[in-house]
């Protein structure tokens, strides 16, 4: 479904088109040459040219790669895009009408409304100069204005101001998915931040404990377990990215559960098997801990006896299909969706990372048919499937 942003961005684009397209045509492409709609197509196009700079925000790079096409959009002779601190990029006729860009910018920062500039309020002696008049309109994020958008020309009709308002409108628009890109990757930042916060305190003491009762009856396995423990929390606590290799999981993984055998001797078991060619595949951060720290409070510790874990990877073309199994006293399915549905942001499991943030975050990055897929019954063991496709996330 269309979001509400994409609808007002469609919307908005429509708008100015009608305006630029009216007023001028830019010349359109050799391949579109001949078509019924070529002006409309030609627009389309250099509007799309100019998107992908400034879907980045306003930046300086941004506007000088976008600001060629948004004059062609335009077709005046000049134009500038300036923030509060001064012009960030000009295109078109040279003059003394760049040094004025900011000037005319403060006025648009103060009134928060576009802004005409005509006659001796922008002579220029430059000889052959082309420019006597000038339209600047603000540019808003969030309803605060961010920068200008200022087209200079011959002449300042009530046409080119309009189209220049639009113009800016769609320009705001890019801002504005800007920011939200920006401000979904800061709360993902947020989450992974929340994520390493979330490691369980039981388990950090229950194996620096393990280990500080073989520091003298083995201080060799001590040793081991010493530097296992420093390979998981390195990997839980490491800055990055949202996302690790499949191999680098699978590590922590590995070393989360040496130190778990550590604890728990004979009583725990584990088996993993993993295909080779899904090593490479990009997954969450921490996507695979949580489970098997699940199936060992679930399936192990919580008999008092003892217990198998098995993780299983297996290459299924597009995708890696994972599953965390356990041979302990399984739940009732009920319960199982409780632990699906419990609000992420209230905290965790109380011994972990719990399996709903797992799910919520797998959702989220893949879409809704790559949840957690629950399979348990009472006395029967507990099964976690989840799948993840190879290709890079979108």
């Amino acid at each position: 479904m269309w979001s509400t942003s994409a609808w007002v961005l469609l919307c908005a684009l429509s708008t100015f088109l009608g305006f630029v397209i009216s007023r001028r045509r830019p010349a359109p492409p050799r391949h579109l040459a001949g078509l019924p709609d070529e002006a409309t197509f030609a627009t389309l196009h250099i509007a799309a040219l100019a998107a992908p700079s400034l879907r980045a925000g306003l930046t300086r790079d941004s506007a000088r790669k976008a600001i060629r096409h948004l004059r062609t959009l335009l077709g005046v002779n000049a134009i500038a895009v300036t923030d509060a601190d001064g012009v960030l990029a000009w295109d078109g006729a040279a003059g003394c009408h760049r040094d004025h860009a900011p000037e005319h910018a403060r006025t648009v920062f103060s009134s928060g409304r576009p802004y005409v500039v005509a006659g001796e309020a922008i002579a220029c002696r430059t000889p052959g100069c082309v420019i006597r008049g000038a339209a600047v309109v603000p540019l808003t994020v969030d309803g605060r204005v961010v920068g200008a958008l200022a087209a200079y020309d011959a002449e300042v009709s009530a046409g080119l101001v309009r189209t220049v308002t639009e113009v800016a409108r769609w320009v705001s628009g890019q801002l504005e998915l800007a920011e939200l890109d920006s401000s979904r990757r800061r709360a993902m930042e947020a989450e992974t931040r929340a994520l390493r916060a979330q490691i369980s305190p039981h388990f950090v003491y229950n194996s620096l404990t393990t280990i500080a009762s073989f520091v003298r009856t083995d201080p060799e396995r001590a040793r081991e377990l010493l530097m296992d423990f420093a390979d998981f929390t390195r990997h839980a606590l490491r800055r990055g990215g949202d996302f690790t290799t499949l191999a680098d999981e699978l590590r922590c993984v590995d070393r989360y559960l040496l130190l778990e055998r550590a604890r728990f001797g004979e009583r725990l078991r584990f088996t993993v098997r993993v295909a080779p060619e899904v090593l490479p595949v990009p997954v969450p951060f921490l996507c695979l801990q949580p489970l098997v720290e699940n199936a060992i409070k679930h399936g192990i510790a919580a008999t008092g006896g003892s217990g198998e874990v098995r993780v299983v990877v297996r290459d299924a073309g597009p995708e890696a299909h994972i599953s965390v199994e356990d041979d302990g006293l399984g739940m009732d399915p009920g319960r199982a969706r409780r632990l699906l549905d419990d609000d992420p942001g209230q905290g965790r499991d109380e011994s972990g990372i719990g399996l709903a943030n797992v799910d919520v975050r797998l959702r989220q990055i893949y879409g809704e048919d790559y949840g957690l897929v629950v399979e348990t019954a009472l006395g029967a063991g507990t099964k976690i499937r989840l799948r993840v496709p190879k290709l890079p996330t979108r």
